[in-house]
């Protein structure tokens, strides 16, 4: 079953999540671009308290760490973002989208 993945990123803000997400190739506003194999959702956004929280749907943690390690790490230091994360993940019982 998938999984999902919650990352938590004090200091960073709209910019950086953009800046990093044009080092991918990737727009997050019109979902076009090289999205990576075994991602099955991504959200962003900023919580109330302040924090940027990224939440993924992946396939399986080893998809996930192989973009990691392939990509995002490299596009993180590029786009600014130097300090590692809060993560949790949370193996699902059910993913499901709505009507489908």
């Amino acid at each position: 079953m998938a999984e999902t993945l919650i990352l938590e990123f004090d200091g960073v803000g709209e910019a950086e999540y953009y800046a990093v997400n044009s080092e991918l190739g990737l727009d997050a506003k019109t979902g076009k671009g090289d999205w990576p194999k075994g991602m099955l959702a991504h959200a962003a956004g900023t919580a109330d308290d302040g924090a940027f929280i990224v939440t993924e749907i992946w396939t399986s943690r080893a998809d996930q760490a192989a973009f990691m390690q392939d990509r995002l790490g490299g596009a993180l230091a590029a786009g600014g973002i130097t300090a590692p994360p809060k993560v949790r993940w949370v193996p699902l019982l059910a993913y499901r989208l709505p009507g489908a």
